[in-house]
């Protein structure tokens, strides 16, 4: 293990916005608007799938491929997650984006429902491993002062991507323009060319200088941020004196193995590992069982075309981008721990009461949608907060795979079983039984957001570093 003084995190922490930073966040934030564009296709394709002239899907089998996408999200996730702290965060967020270009093409040429399970499986594979760089990455290279908001923007563009996925549904499953049987396939592979524009984009993204630091590429790492101050520079003119006092030691070392990481999260920082898990497994369970099955709903209870559905998303997915992008900045200013909580127990609250108006028939389609736009302005950026809190709150060598870690097992958790068991619920016909799983749904997240409370850390505004220092480091 070697180790320098080195000033790079300080120096990026100082930096003010500018272009060079949009950049970067529209190259890496893409990828939620991916898993967007993924989930809602397949949301809004799900009554379209059932028709015996496409692939004649059961409602279980669409509730499963949804399952089997989390799987391999998960799956992804834990693989790439690793090899983003060991290769490199630019090296993995290309990788990933690759896989999930070739597994969505080829779900665009599905025959048979077991290919197309499979495929939604692959590209599940591709979206997972984009979570642990790409969030690795924005920590790294944003400055502390507005990563909070930043990072809950970045996560809440999904919901760009989900109203992508919805206008593109309307466009592709319009019979009088593209028949039935190809609209579909059609949807899946404008996915894939998206993909490539945006794997265009990206390779000007500079690798993590902190991530470089780690691995004892000092001159590297002071190249870039060197070529990114230089950027900045050219716009602002003179640039932010360095605080005094500002170095931290970082260096070189051997990837952690798995007992030094079980050491850091079960014993080092336990109750940052409970306020990370409770946080994950909550929000996966919440948006997965729901929005997986959201078509389901308006076209079994609420008898919308499936043709139609598409357009009960877009208000929905306003709610989910408006959250993070308006509250988002609350996180940098009131702080971390009392927004989680806030928006957790908020949004919790939501759910219960939309789920008794369900219960009473108090809703039709169209405020069924508007209850969920408002609940999910605030789930939205509670559910991007679990990812901001995992992605800061662990140190610098093992972080990739601290957020794949606690992403697969919340996800696995919450996410595999949300989409079955509300398939399953959604398939008696049954009120009651939707609301059971709403009720549930609620629960987990009011506990969460208690639990973040009184656990949660305050990490608004302070370098990485500070708050949890590398493993070679020392304050």
């Amino acid at each position: 293990m070697t180790s320098t003084d080195t000033n790079i995190p300080a120096r990026l922490d100082r930096l003010p916005w500018s272009a060079w930073h949009w950049r970067v966040v529209i190259a890496l934030g893409v990828a939620w608007m991916l898993d967007g564009l993924e989930v809602t296709l397949v949301g809004s394709f799900g009554s379209i799938l059932e028709r015996p002239e496409t692939l004649g899907l059961t409602a279980t089998d669409v509730g499963l491929a949804g399952s089997l996408y989390i799987a391999g999200a998960v799956i992804g996730a834990l693989v790439f997650g690793r090899m983003a702290d060991v290769w490199g965060r630019k090296k993995l967020f290309l990788v990933t984006l690759a896989v999930y270009m070739l597994a969505t093409l080829a779900t665009g040429f599905s025959t048979e429902t077991w290919f197309f399970l499979l495929c939604r499986f692959a590209t599940g594979l591709g979206i997972g491993g984009e979570y642990a760089a790409i969030n690795s990455a924005i920590d790294e290279l944003m400055p502390a002062r507005v990563r909070g908001r930043v990072s809950l923007a970045i996560n809440g563009s999904f919901w760009l991507g989900a109203a992508l996925g919805a206008g593109l549904s309307l466009l592709v499953l319009d019979e009088a323009l593209i028949p039935v049987e190809w609209g579909w396939r059609l949807g899946f592979i404008l996915g894939a060319v998206l993909a490539i524009a945006i794997a265009l984009v990206r390779r000007d993204v500079p690798e993590s200088p902190r991530w470089l630091l780690t691995h004892g590429r000092i001159q590297a790492a002071e190249d870039i941020v060197a070529d990114i101050e230089r950027r900045v520079h050219r716009q602002y003119g003179i640039l932010p004196a360095v605080p005094v006092a500002a170095g931290v030691s970082m260096g070189w070392r051997a990837p952690p193995r798995l007992a030094e990481i079980m050491q850091v999260l079960l014993h080092t920082y336990r109750r940052r590992s409970v306020v990370a898990l409770a946080l994950m497994v909550s929000q996966a369970f919440f948006y997965n069982a729901i929005f997986f099955t959201y078509a389901l709903v308006l076209t079994r209870f609420y008898a919308v075309p499936d043709t139609l559905v598409g357009l009960y998303i877009f208000p929905f997915a306003l709610g989910n981008v408006l959250g993070p992008l308006l509250l988002g900045p609350l996180f940098d200013r009131i702080g971390r721990r009392k927004m989680i909580a806030l928006t957790y127990v908020l949004a919790g609250i939501g759910l219960a009461l939309t789920g008794w108006a369900f219960m009473a028939g108090l809703l039709d389609a169209r405020s069924q949608a508007l209850c969920w736009s408002l609940v999910f302005f605030l789930a939205s950026a509670a559910a991007s907060s679990a990812y901001l809190t995992v992605s800061e709150v662990f140190p610098l060598e093992m972080r990739a795979l601290a957020i794949s870690l606690f992403y697969a097992v919340g996800t696995g958790a919450g996410g595999l079983a949300g989409p079955l068991l509300f398939g399953a619920l959604i398939e008696t016909g049954e009120r009651w039984a939707v609301v059971a799983g709403y009720g549930l749904g609620a629960l987990l997240v009011i506990a969460a957001g208690l639990i973040a409370l009184r656990y949660g850390v305050d990490a608004e505004r302070r370098a990485l570093e500070d708050i949890a220092p590398a493993l070679t480091g020392r304050r």
